[in-house]
């Protein structure tokens, strides 16, 4: 009941700010009355779409959850940048307004308003229309240095490469995943760390598009922490699937890496949230290093959420590896992003502590990524002095 309660107050919030858009753009497009009415006409099957786009992973029945889908997260990824620029142009036309006010001679203020509606929509479709190329490619390769004080010679130049945020689903499947596969074993790395977010939807729904995963292949193999899409979806149920392919799942628990005489500890939490979902799974990152040894300096934790670092850098971590942000995706979320996350991508630093967030390597939501690229990470630990 509360979450009907909740989806028909979104639903409500979306209609009015539809009307509002079509109030302020389409009265000043200057386009004939039919094309008008055209543009109407979007705006209410916009408003029909996107709660359906919202809802569809919880239809069962295939293909129509998943064009669904479709069918609604394209018209929200519009209507994101749709809205954004009609205030954007509310804005300007009050600047407009102001120097027309105090110098009428010096500027047309109908001609601003004409021109700025129609604008607003060709800008929109330009930026969906790029949003969507950027987040259907195959993730760049992003290569990180991360310097480490009292480094052992044996490890500088161990390589980690991070993939986060993939969420395969309704509009990610099998080949998409392939790519970030294949890219992620030709830079034949030292280990691998997935850091959560892999999946939207349940295991028998989407197995045979992770079965990818099985792949990835790393000098010390691959090892995975849950992310909360984990837990919307069936966390147990994922878990024992991942191990299925391969993966080793760190649940607050770390493994000791020999590599070349050198050892390295690599340890992994639970989602941020985890324990609102199931109290056994509480994140804990002083428990992952429960019983590594004390002589080793170098301690790698993957977390997903970024505000995890606080409670790990207590625990005397040197490096943290997450994700969760998609680092903003698309304006004007990265702004929003900083509200909940001390980070919203890049390497940065807490007090004795690297932060590495990653942006993602496939994305959420709308098929839509503006200024936040998404990544597949080459992080390579290197002596201070390098």
């Amino acid at each position: 009941m509360r979450r009907l309660s909740f989806l028909v107050r979104i639903i409500a919030i979306g209609i009015l700010l539809h009307v509002y858009v079509g109030i302020r753009i389409i009265p000043e497009l200057p386009v004939d009355n039919a094309v008008k009415w055209l543009c109407a006409l979007w705006l209410v099957l916009s408003v029909l779409l996107i709660p359906l786009g919202m809802i569809a992973r919880t239809v069962e029945r295939q293909p129509l959850g998943d064009r669904l889908a479709w069918a609604g997260l394209l018209p929200l990824g519009f209507f994101s940048s749709l809205l954004v620029l009609t205030f954007a142009r509310e804005l300007m036309l009050l600047v407009v307004l102001i120097v027309g006010a105090l110098a009428p001679q010096a500027i047309h203020v109908a001609q601003w308003e004409t021109d700025s509606a129609t604008a607003v929509p060709l800008l929109a479709l330009l930026s969906t229309a790029v949003g969507f190329v950027n987040a259907r490619r195959r993730a760049r390769v992003v290569s990180i240095d991360v310097p480490i004080d009292d480094l052992p010679r044996a490890l500088d130049g161990f390589t980690i490469v991070q993939i986060s945020d993939i969420h395969v689903g309704p509009t990610i499947k099998r080949g998409y995943v392939d790519a970030i596969v294949d890219a992620v074993n030709h830079l034949k790395p030292d280990l691998i760390a997935v850091t959560g977010d892999v999946v939207d939807g349940s295991v028998e729904r989407l197995s045979e598009h992770t079965r990818p995963l099985s792949r990835l292949s790393a000098r010390h193999g691959a090892y995975l922490v849950t992310g909360n899409h984990e837990y919307y979806s069936g966390a147990d149920a994922w878990i024992a699937e991942f191990q299925r392919l391969g993966l080793r799942v760190l649940l607050n628990e770390h493994v000791v890496v020999e590599h070349d005489g050198a050892q390295a500890v690599i340890a992994g939490v639970t989602d941020y949230t985890a324990g609102h979902f199931d109290p056994t799974h509480r994140s804990d990152p002083a428990a992952a290093l429960e019983g590594a040894p004390g002589d080793v300096l170098i301690r790698v934790l993957l977390a997903h959420q970024p505000r995890t670092a606080e409670a790990a850098a207590n625990a005397g971590f040197t490096l943290q590896l997450s994700g969760h942000t998609h680092g903003g995706q698309f304006f004007p979320w990265n702004f929003a992003v900083r509200l909940q996350q001390p980070f919203v991508a890049g390497l940065s630093r807490l007090d004795n502590l690297w932060v590495y967030t990653s942006r993602g390597t496939g994305y959420w939501g709308p098929p839509k990524r503006l200024g936040a690229p998404s990544e597949i990470t080459r992080l390579r630990l290197v002596g201070s002095g390098a």
